[in-house]
Parts: structure tokens; C-alpha cells; sequence
């Protein structure tokens, strides 16, 4: 396959940004829940219906919208906790950074309104007892349904050691270093919201040079400067970032702020929803998105636990030397345990025919919901972090779906194709 020349660009978004307070709002209340339901499950509590605490019983679904001076909470929950959506909302807007009205947000006065009701039984009925299950044909992973229809996709790629594609890794890495420089008081006239850009030249399918950087930070009132603020971010979020990599940039063209101000920003500038951020939450438009958004949702909705368990297919296949690029599909029907259909897309990099891959891929990977759950470990309280910096590539031993604990397996299977 001859090698394509490029340019591939994707952008991220700091954890102030208005959307993604609103993902990360979405994930704190789940993680409230897993927390205290967990807690609840441990002592035996059993509700005055006598409905007891059961961990595998929670489901959520929840959405937050942000908006100046106020944050609306919605959803559908099923749970025995009790859990004060308000004060998670408000830590969760104080730990971003959002705690004074000068900055345009204040956690402290800001409205909170809080819109949650329960689970549709119509839905539950179908994720609690399996289609299969309805019909006589269960064992232990089959028991439970998928929480939705729809498709999932992972992808991973050996262009950097996180199996990232080079762009969507940079500009996720220059986010995360804007977001650290502001707490750590290295440039304390930032403020919260802020987005990163990175454009890379592809030669031969091989990232060999940043040709474009976009910075967009806001900042106090007072700063006018804006050469100032350029200088500041090259040196302290740009090149520590790409320094290290192995990638030229010097030759890049650079925009701070190209506006020449942005003061106003948060949900004073723009408003903010749970779930639109879904290309930056995953590859940076570097393999396609099935459109389910990832937080305020329990991993019996395949939106979530799919994507991740389609993540950890993929970035297994390629860290087996099996494909230098993977791109993984798998489709759910509510209700129905096993996924309707598995694709593996090597785009021409695999060392097997991709009919081969797709083949293998149910004989080392369980991907029905409850098996998902099990191998990923995913009833834990870790989401609000996965809300902000992307979901994948993360050194973080939380984000089960990154190990490459399937890379023998993958390796003797195909030793007999």
C-alpha cells in the first residue's frame, strides 16, 4: 500500500471550557452514586420499600447544561443513595477553577436546578433481563442487555507510546499543560476556559512536523498584551510539550489568541451541555465516532462500556505488532447481550486480512455489557476524571481499558491462521 501525504488537524478543550464542565458535573454525580451505592451494598441496606443496595442495579443517564450564573441537572437515575446533586455541582465547578464572580462564574452563587427523575421501566426491563435471557439461552455475562442500540468505535495507532494518533495527543498534552500552568500559578492570569489546535504534516502515513499550533487561553482584564501572552504560552505550555517529542515544530505557524482578547469565556462567553464534545473525548476526528457520547452514563449504556472495550481490542491489536493502525466497530441492540456485528479496519497496515482480525476478536474479547463491566472493572467511581483530557491514551492504571493484557492471546491465535 503506497503511503498517502497530509495534513491532519484536532483540536481539545481545557476542563473550563463550558461543555466539558458539563460532562465533568455529569460524572461527578455518577461517581457519587457508584461511591455511596457501593457503601450501601457493603452494610446490606435495604430501602423502607425493602428494595436492597445492589451496585449492579445503578443506572444513570445523566446531562447538566451551563449557562451564565446557572447549571441545570437532568436525567434518569435508578438508585438507593442519596447523593446532593447541588454541592457535587458546586465542588465540581470549584475545582475547575470557576469560584469568583470576576472570572464569570462564580460556584458559590451560581443557580442550581436539579431535573432528576427515574429510569423508564420500558428501558429497564429489556437491560436487566437479557434478551437472551428471555429466552431461555443465558449464562453469566448473557443475564444482562445492552442499555441501547447503536454502533462503537476504537481506534489506535503506533504513531505515539500512548497508541494516540499524533495530533489528537498533542493537543489533548498542550491542554492538560494549560490547565497546569494556570493552577500552579506559573502564569496566574489565566483563567479556566481555554481550546488547543495542533495541524501535523503526514509523510508517507508517518507524522513527521507540526505545521500549525492554536492556543486560545482566557485571561484576566488587565493583560493587554497579547505578545506578551504569546511569549508566555510558547514557553511554558508549547515547548515543554513538544520538546520532548520527536517531531519538529519550529517551522509551525503559532496563533495565541488570535482574537487579540478573550476575557469573557465559560458559560458567561458560551453555553455548556454534556456530551458535545464527543470527537475531543476520543481520537480527534482520527477514526470515526459512532455519536453516543461518554459521560453522565453507568456502563450498562454500550455508549460508554463499548467504546472503551473497543479502545482495548484495538490498541491490543496494533501493541501485537498484528496492524500499525486499528480501527475496531461493534453494533448493540437494547436489550440483546452479544453485539450484533464486529469490524476490524487496519486501512490496509495489517499483518492478517482484516476477515481474519474480525474473526479473532470475539475468541479473546468477551464484549457482552457484563463481561465488559467485569474485565474493565468499570462500577468504580473513575469518570469525572476521564471527563476532562480525552478518555483514552492515559497513563493511569483507573483506565482499565488501556492495558494490553490480550497481546499473547492475540499473538497465539493468529500463530495458527
Amino acid at each position: 500500500m503506497v503511503g498517502r501525504n497530509f495534513l491532519f488537524t484536532s483540536e481539545a478543550v481545557t476542563e473550563g471550557h463550558p461543555d466539558k464542565m458539563c460532562d465533568q458535573i455529569s460524572d461527578a454525580v455518577l461517581d457519587a452514586i457508584l461511591a455511596k451505592e457501593a457503601n450501601l451494598e457493603k452494610v446490606g441496606y435495604i430501602s423502607p420499600s425493602g428494595i436492597p443496595a445492589r451496585l449492579a442495579d445503578v443506572r444513570c443517564a445523566c446531562e447538566t447544561f451551563v449557562t451564565t450564573g446557572t447549571i441545570i441537572v437532568a436525567g434518569e437515575i435508578r438508585t438507593q443513595a442519596y447523593v446532593d446533586i447541588p454541592a457535587i455541582a458546586r465542588e465540581t465547578v470549584r475545582k475547575i477553577g470557576y469560584d469568583r464572580a470576576k472570572y464569570g462564574f462564580d460556584c458559590d452563587t451560581c443557580g442550581v436546578i436539579n431535573l432528576i427523575h427515574e429510569q423508564s421501566p420500558d428501558i429497564a426491563q429489556g437491560v436487566d433481563v437479557s434478551f437472551e435471557s428471555q429466552h431461555g439461552n443465558s449464562d453469566e455475562f448473557t443475564q444482562l442487555g445492552a442499555g441501547d442500540q447503536g454502533m462503537m468505535f476504537g481506534y489506535a495507532s503506533d504513531e505515539t507510546q500512548t497508541y494516540m494518533p499524533m495530533p489528537a495527543f498533542i493537543a489533548q498534552s498542550l491542554a492538560r499543560r494549560l490547565a497546569q500552568v494556570r493552577k500552579e500559578h506559573i502564569l496566574d492570569y489565566l483563567r479556566p476556559d481555554g481550546k488547543t489546535q495542533v495541524s501535523i504534516r503526514y509523510e508517507h502515513d508517518v507524522p513527521v512536523c507540526v505545521s500549525a499550533i492554536v492556543v486560545s487561553t482566557q485571561h484576566a482584564p488587565e493583560i493587554t498584551s497579547m505578545d506578551m501572552i504569546k511569549a508566555d504560552i510558547i514557553k511554558h505550555v508549547i515547548e515543554p510539550v513538544i520538546e520532548p517529542l520527536n517531531i519538529s515544530y519550529k517551522n509551525a505557524d503559532i496563533y495565541v489568541n488570535p482574537t487579540g482578547r478573550f476575557v469573557v469565556g465559560g458559560p458567561m462567553g458560551d453555553t455548556g451541555l454534556t456530551g458535545r464534545k464527543i470527537v475531543v473525548d476520543t481520537y480527534g476526528g482520527m477514526g470515526r465516532h459512532g455519536g453516543g457520547a461518554f459521560s453522565g452514563k453507568d456502563c450498562t449504556k454500550v455508549d460508554r462500556s463499548a467504546a472503551y472495550a473497543a479502545r482495548w481490542v484495538a490498541k491490543n491489536i496494533v501493541a501485537a505488532h498484528a496492524a500499525k493502525r486499528c480501527e475496531v466497530q461493534l453494533a448493540y441492540a437494547i436489550g440483546v447481550s452479544h453485539p450484533l456485528s464486529i469490524m476490524v479496519d487496519t486501512f490496509g497496515t495489517g499483518q492478517v486480512p482484516d476477515t481474519v482480525l474480525s474473526d479473532m476478536v470475539p475468541r479473546v474479547f468477551d464484549l457482552t455489557p457484563a463481561a465488559i463491566i467485569s474485565a474493565l472493572d468499570l462500577r468504580r467511581p473513575i469518570f469525572e476524571k476521564t471527563a476532562r483530557y480525552g478518555h483514552f491514551g492515559r497513563n493511569d492504571p483507573d483506565f482499565t481499558w488501556e492495558q494490553t493484557n490480550k497481546v499473547d492471546e492475540i499473538k497465539a491465535h493468529l500463530q495458527h491462521v
